[in-house]
């Protein structure tokens, strides 16, 4: 089993643990997008990012000292919402061989990263509007390339990633694959109800408990319940998992 989750906006590469053991797979590729982004003007990647002065002024520092040799691991470096409710700073040893395993981020920037692949602060989100090398945007650019690598091994895959990136793997599905959403809302007027933040928290805590139990296939996220959340199997089906917050 494979479980892809999204990247978050806010990054950080001052996390000395875990210590990363490797790069990401297209590195060569990231390469190219950073060298496009650095040809950009300030006023492009402002627009490109779709920021306020602040961000935009952080983010153009980044890239004209970015080094893809340099960074923390993966798991540690997005601090949004959904990283913190995951908490990995404080994962055993065995948390962190489990994601190693199973967990997948997919990445505009990255494409896909392995939990504790280094990786530096960017800001590059996969609906970014980035013409490249012949390619309309950054799905163009990337791809199947995604899907593939995800599934060279295996075909049975978690989706605990917003509709922005997991667009980038259920296009490329075929019938070998197994491909399983997780809800997590609340039950409003008879239909369930997402509400962001509720849903960051509840995708962070999710891969936290998967990797407590061990977990081998997706029946086991049924199991899931915390922050409120229970599974709803009069809800669910073989590709939906729905999990409602009381």
């Amino acid at each position: 089993m494979k479980i892809i989750i999204s990247p978050a906006k806010k990054m950080t590469s001052q996390v000395e643990y875990p210590a990363p053991t490797g790069s990401p797979v297209f590195l060569d590729r990231t390469e190219q997008l950073m060298q496009k982004l650095q040809s950009l003007s300030y006023e492009e990647l402002k627009k490109l990012w779709v920021c306020n002065d602040e961000i935009a002024s952080q983010n153009v520092e980044r890239l004209q000292h970015m080094d893809l040799q340099t960074g923390s691991a993966a798991l540690v470096s997005y601090v949004g919402i959904q990283y913190q409710y995951m908490a990995p700073q404080v994962f055993e040893d065995a948390y962190y061989e489990y994601v190693q395993e199973h967990l997948r981020i997919l990445s505009g920037f990255y494409g896909i990263v392995r939990p504790l692949d280094r990786v530096t602060p960017y800001r590059l989100e996969m609906q970014a509007k980035l013409a490249m090398d012949g390619h309309r945007n950054l799905y163009s650019y990337w791809g199947d390339s995604l899907y593939r690598e995800l599934t060279q091994d295996d075909h049975v895959i978690l989706n605990l990633a917003s509709g922005e990136y997991s667009k980038c793997i259920q296009k490329y599905l075929t019938s070998e694959d197994t491909f399983i959403t997780c809800t997590f809302g609340q039950l409003v007027d008879g239909k369930v109800k997402e509400k962001g933040v509720y849903v960051k928290m509840a995708r962070g805590e999710m891969v936290r408990y998967l990797a407590e139990i061990g977990a081998q296939s997706p029946e086991a996220a049924k199991g899931f319940d915390r922050l409120g959340f229970h599974y709803e199997e009069s809800l669910s089906d073989a590709s939906n998992y729905v999990f409602l917050m009381e």
